[in-house]
């Protein structure tokens, strides 16, 4: 089985957002490589101990970590902003794993538009089709997937995997004409299940990576000036690149 982890950047809602995204990061491994993560997260967080003093238990929170008070008092901003840069480092190198990235564009979009809705679609979608085409690292073929998530929404999540589990309309292919086929989930099963960010070292790779989506196409004021806009690429090797085949990155824009 496939486990996938997801956390979020940004906000959903379209009226007085303090943001004009909202993106998604979905980390994958399979269950006979979750021990294997684990232990390299945990020999990193060593090293950033014994290198700068940062608690192995300290939560990585992407956006507070670089904005907030210092986990350490007087450790720079730079100094935080090479942590994080050496994290997506540590991710690329695992070559078991596979991130799915999900970003919607707010600006463009009418006022009915359900940003929650596609967001989490597009992604659920996204790991149903690598999974039925053995395309996660390992190949498992006829494997299933379970997703874990960020305290989120839960109840609304969970209402959208049931409903995708019994009726998901696909637009047909252009050679095929109009209209849609009803393809729901088969391979993602069980409902998305929470985890508390603070005790999951795969749920804060997910924030670091959607924070840096986030920042690739909105940067700050401090990302921009330390030029790290473009650290999503650091992510590249581990990047499912057949989320969406027109993007460089994989990345899935809506």
């Amino acid at each position: 089985m496939y486990l996938m982890y997801v956390d979020e950047s940004g906000d959903t809602g379209l009226v007085r957002s303090p943001t004009t995204h909202f993106a998604l990061s979905g980390l994958v491994v399979h269950e006979s490589r979750w021990r294997d993560f684990i232990n390299q997260m945990i020999a990193f967080r060593k090293t950033l101990r014994g290198a700068h003093g940062l608690r192995i238990r300290t939560e990585i929170h992407a956006s507070h970590f670089i904005t907030k008070s210092p986990p350490i008092p007087g450790m720079s901003r730079h100094t935080r902003l090479s942590i994080l840069r050496n994290l997506l480092d540590e991710l690329a190198a695992m070559e078991f794993i596979s991130i799915t990235n999900v970003i919607v564009d707010k600006t463009n979009k009418p006022p009915d538009y359900d940003v929650f809705d596609h967001a989490w679609r597009a992604l659920f979608q996204r790991f149903e089709n690598t999974l039925q085409y053995g395309n996660f690292p390992g190949r498992h073929k006829m494997s299933h997937g379970l997703v874990l998530t960020d305290n989120t929404d839960g109840q609304k999540l969970t209402r959208l995997m049931r409903r995708m589990g019994a009726f998901n309309p696909i637009p047909n292919q252009q050679w095929a004409g109009a209209g849609h086929r009803n393809m729901p989930l088969t391979r993602v099963i069980e409902d998305p299940h929470p985890k508390d960010s603070k005790t999951s070292h795969f749920i804060q790779a997910c924030d670091v990576s959607a924070y840096f989506l986030m920042q690739s196409v909105r940067p700050n004021s401090f990302i921009k000036r330390a030029g790290a806009q473009h650290y999503l690429r650091r992510l590249r090797p581990v990047l499912n690149l057949r989320a969406a085949q027109i993007d460089p990155l994989g990345v899935v824009r809506l």
